[in-house]
């Protein structure tokens, strides 16, 4: 059987559909997965115990926090979160986790509790211009714009007969 000129796109479909196919699984499975912050253990989670616990067990058993309040001292925060990004977009958070563990005055664990991806806040920028407040001018009249604004012999130390800053002349 030989193919004819009209007949050829036609059997290149399932060629092109294979090969399509392809492209767009090989584009999913090439995301880039990252995991960032603290690697929760549950066993040594779960392990800290309110009234048993203090902040030198807390730390012996989960390690350093990844931040602390900075004005009580009262809560410890490990955090993790896990993102997905796809070539060079930018990263999309896909799961997080925060343990907070509070502290009362004496240094005793009160409560641990758990947050998760509902605490991420999206901070979108600006542009890339600062919003000031005020008034537009170029940089020709910022460099000019205050010639005849002056006058001569009106100041302190001027001719115009009034007085000078060692009284009158």
């Amino acid at each position: 059987m030989r193919l004819t000129n009209s007949s050829r796109p036609a059997a290149m479909l399932p060629v092109l559909a294979v090969l399509a196919l392809t492209t767009l699984s090989a584009c999913e499975s090439s995301r880039i997965k990252q995991t960032q912050g603290y690697i929760v253990d549950e066993t040594l989670v779960a392990s800290v115990q309110p009234g048993v616990d203090n902040r030198a067990s807390v730390e012996k058993t989960l390690g350093r926090p990844t931040w602390a309040s900075e004005f009580d001292n009262g809560e410890w925060y490990y955090v993790t979160r896990n993102s997905s990004q796809l070539a060079f977009l930018t990263p999309k958070p896909t799961s997080q986790s925060i343990i907070i563990i509070s502290f009362d005055s004496g240094g005793g664990v009160t409560k641990v509790e758990r947050d998760g991806l509902d605490k991420i806040v999206s901070v979108k920028m600006e542009g890339d211009k600062t919003p000031t407040l005020g008034r537009d001018s170029s940089l020709i009249q910022d460099l000019f714009g205050n010639i005849g604004q002056v006058s001569s012999g009106g100041g302190p130390a001027g001719s115009s007969g009034g007085t000078g800053r060692d009284g009158p002349k």
